[in-house]
């Protein structure tokens, strides 16, 4: 039941009315149409079906045979295409393996090409061996040395022990520059063991032809020791990969042949003069010391000498005139140069400024440290070791230790500075981190454009110019020198000065510099020292004659 409030509501009704049914006759208008187009589409796909069926006339038996063939033909080439596409995906990843194999050969074959024989120039022909005596030379070297055999030896320390290798690190007994137990095969050791790595495949490869080769990757480790009377010693050892825990050991020599002339000369050392440049700022007590020593060997003795003093500031500059005023008074010598900088201490600038003031033509240069003794045979051997467009000498120094701490552990007083000038583990070291120390002509210094002048303060310059020689086409003569000392001074280390590397390599030059290692332990372990000595003391007999630890006392 329907109540209407009012005549304007009905009519909404019946407006609302009209419409539901206009929608109503629009549905079944649409339902009806639908059903009819639907009826002729499926009569005319009967149609079609049997005109179809009509035109091929009455399926026979052999007309299934033929369909149900021809089915199996379509599943038989779905089945050939697969079969195509997984070989084509073979092929495809074989042709990467065959890429990436030859990749591999190309870059061994360029390690191989790096391996070449060191060129040793102006060798007399008349000092090389036939063909025959060089094969028994190598046969009587290879005999004599400890491969197949041991040989009896006096002692312990004639046993030449080896360093163990892999491809791509080294495990050396002697630990060179850095002081590394353990770094990558580079210069002439790479070249060594590639070479050694290269002649090794090919022995073991030479009768393998389409069967397994072997490859680097078959490689393990190795060992290899260097005799110095019949040649270096390998032995190497490769996996065999269709064994498990088997493997293939060769031992290689590489002899060394016999002792050849290279070079035959005399050389004239009278009339080199050495240009001494010494950058100072301060310290005026040590370099007065240093120009004793100067005045012993350089003038009295050597007197083939020019000394140029770089000195940096005003404080202590009219000490250093006076001092080098009475010097030459006193000797007649009057080969002095001093010159002066008013800015802050750097030694390489210091260096520079000494070398670009020299106006003599070419000059042998040594560049110096107020804190150094030299002896006159280190000056000669500048002289011998260094030659302008070939050679540059960089001694390695010895360093002497802390000499309060030295003769302290020993008991014994301070000797004075000549006394201490002593090559042992227990007054200093090789200084094989060092390159202040240096000889060259100022020809090459200027070739190679110097010191960096912007280094500021302690180290840094010395390395810089070092690696320019280096990387150069110049021989870097790099030796032990025992007539050369660093005297040791204590070191000062500001990080306000400093950048944080030139800080780091003071701090470590500053703890090296201090004792060796068993002295620093001996240091260290002062109390327990002082413990087992008390312990070992003997008692002192008392008055009775009785050994007590104590003092008696005697019954009144």
């Amino acid at each position: 039941m329907i109540v209407l409030s009012d005549g304007s509501g009905y009519a909404k009704y019946w407006k609302r009315m009209r419409l539901a049914s206009r929608i109503a006759i629009i549905l079944f208008s649409i339902s009806v149409v639908s059903v009819i187009l639907i009826g002729r589409c499926g009569l005319r796909l009967d149609e079609e079906l049997r005109v179809e069926s009509s035109a091929s006339g009455p399926m026979s038996p052999d007309t299934g045979i033929a369909m149900y063939q021809m089915s199996n033909n379509e599943d038989e080439t779905d089945a050939v295409r697969k079969k195509d596409d997984e070989q084509k995906i073979e092929i495809q990843r074989l042709q990467n393996e065959i890429t990436e194999l030859r990749k591999k050969l190309e870059n061994f074959e360029k390690l191989s090409d790096d391996i070449q024989p060191i060129p040793v120039k102006s060798v007399a022909s008349h000092n090389l061996l036939g063909v025959e005596e060089c094969s028994e030379y190598i046969e009587k070297q290879i005999s004599s040395a400890e491969l197949k055999h041991g040989v009896q030896l006096n002692n312990e320390y004639e046993i030449i022990p080896f360093s163990h290798f892999t491809f791509s690190r080294v495990y050396p007994v002697d630990l060179g520059l850095g002081k590394r137990v353990v770094e990558k095969p580079i210069g002439y050791r790479r070249k060594d063991l590639l070479e050694v790595f290269v002649r090794a495949l090919e022995i073991m490869n030479k009768d393998r032809q389409g069967k397994y080769r072997y490859a680097v990757d078959d490689f393990v480790e190795g060992v290899f020791r260097n005799d110095p009377t019949t040649g270096t010693q390998y032995s190497l050892y490769f996996r065999e990969r269709n064994a498990s825990r088997t493997y293939k050991t060769l031992t290689l020599i590489r002899p060394f042949a016999p002792i050849q002339l290279v070079n035959d000369k005399s050389e004239r050392t009278a009339k080199r003069l050495i240009n001494i440049i010494l950058p100072l700022s301060g310290r005026i007590d040590k370099f007065r010391n240093f120009m004793d020593k100067f005045v012993k060997v350089g003038i009295k003795h050597d007197r083939r000498v020019f000394l140029t003093v770089v000195y940096f500031g005003l404080e202590g500059l009219l000490d250093v005139q006076q001092i080098l005023t009475k010097i030459s008074k006193d000797t007649k010598f009057r080969n002095f140069k001093l010159l002066t900088l008013n800015d802050t201490f750097s030694r390489g600038k210091g260096l520079q400024v000494g070398v670009q003031h020299w106006t003599k033509g070419d000059v042998l240069l040594f560049m110096c440290d107020v804190d150094v003794i030299f002896s006159t045979k280190f000056l000669e051997r500048c002289r011998l070791n260094t030659e302008p467009g070939k050679k540059v000498y960089y001694p390695i120094v010895f360093s002497l230790f802390n000499p309060s701490i030295v003769y302290s552990l020993q008991g014994k007083e301070i000797p004075n500075e000549a006394e201490q000038l002593l090559i042992s583990r227990d007054t200093g070291f090789w200084r094989d981190f060092g390159y202040g120390m240096t000889c060259q002509y100022r020809s090459d210094f200027l070739k190679v454009k110097g010191f960096d002048e912007e280094i500021v303060g302690w180290g840094g310059e010395d390395v810089m110019l070092y690696r320019k020689y280096v990387r150069n086409k110049l021989m870097v003569i790099r030796s032990t020198d025992p007539g050369i000392f660093h005297l040791w001074h204590e070191k000062k280390c500001d990080p306000q000065i400093l950048s944080v590397d030139q800080q780091r390599a003071c701090l470590r030059s500053r703890a090296l510099s201090e004792a060796s290692h068993a002295q620093l332990g001996l240091l260290a372990f002062r109390e327990e020292l002082k413990k087992s000595d008390e312990k070992t003391v003997p008692p002192a007999p008392d008055v009775n004659g009785n050994e007590t630890g104590h003092i008696s006392e005697n019954p009144v």
